[in-house]
């Protein structure tokens, strides 16, 4: 599937986002011709882990949340890493970056630990997903239901649990991001 012409934004923490989450859907989106913009709380490097421990790649960031808008935008992909996702969880902006994506019926792929940020963007209401395991309380919480498959996509939403469900994560964000606007996506915004 081609992602000619279409802009997608990834999300980085400044530290903490787990390294092949972050680096293998990036390149995805590229390899099917999607231009990315990679956005963070700060600028300057970000620097990514691999299993939240060990150090991972650095990137740099080219925008900040306080400078960009969903608008701008074809579609979203959100990392995990325990440190990151919980980073970008606990940013204002980011947090209302994310709900805009979903108020404007875009799609959004977030893999392990990234629907944190769902869950406090309050978009999770009816919605079907997958996590890293230790989220579904959270989830359940929310208003959505947890499931464990490899990946799992509800309206335009994919969903994922960890790094081993990459390469069936990547196909299916790419496939969605191809598709475009999901209408029903702004019923849980």
């Amino acid at each position: 599937m081609s992602l000619q012409g279409k802009k997608i934004a990834i999300l980085i923490a400044p530290s903490g986002t787990e390294e092949p989450e972050f680096s293998k859907p990036k390149e995805a989106v590229e390899q099917a011709g999607g231009e990315v913009t990679v956005i963070s709380i700060e600028k300057g490097e970000a620097k990514s882990v691999n299993n939240d421990l060990d150090p991972g790649g650095s990137y740099a960031v080219d925008k900040t949340f306080s400078e960009v808008s969903a608008d701008e935008f074809d579609g979203l992909v959100i990392p995990g890493g325990c440190v990151g996702a919980d980073k970008l969880r606990a940013d204002e902006d980011a947090i209302a970056f994310i709900r805009a994506f979903f108020e404007q019926s875009k799609p959004v792929a977030a893999i392990c630990h990234a629907p944190w940020t769902l869950v406090e963007a309050g978009v999770l209401e009816g919605r079907t997903i997958t996590s890293f395991p230790t989220l579904k309380t959270d989830v359940e919480n929310a208003g959505g239901t947890w499931v464990d498959e490899e990946v799992v996509v509800d309206k335009g939403l994919v969903t994922s649990r960890n790094p081993d469900d990459l390469p069936a994560f990547c196909a299916k964000l790419v496939e969605e991001f191809a598709e475009g606007k999901h209408p029903e996506q702004a019923r849980s915004a």
